[in-house]
């Protein structure tokens, strides 16, 4: 169990083995939501929003035909210099 104090300004801190599972550093953010059970769940907001952006992409590549990353890049080639695949 970890334990943290709150200040008189509402600040906190994190415990340090916590800081360690969520790979948080200085000047990182943190992510506090409510699951269905109503408990308050801390997060990294960093890796949250990774998360989010590989859901919202899932199967984009597929649908671009990226397969390789020689596709990658001859899309990067498009974007960067206007040459087609």
């Amino acid at each position: 169990m970890n334990l943290a104090k709150i200040s008189a300004n509402g600040q906190i801190t994190v415990p340090v083995e916590i800081r360690r599972q969520l790979g948080l550093k200085s000047g990182d953010k943190i992510l506090f939501l409510q699951n269905q059970n109503g408990e308050i769940v801390v997060s990294n907001a960093s890796a949250a929003a990774i998360r989010k952006a590989q859901t919202a992409f899932a199967g984009a590549a597929k649908e671009m035909g990226v397969s390789s990353e020689d596709d990658i890049q001859a899309l990067v080639d498009e974007v960067r210099y206007g040459k087609g695949r």
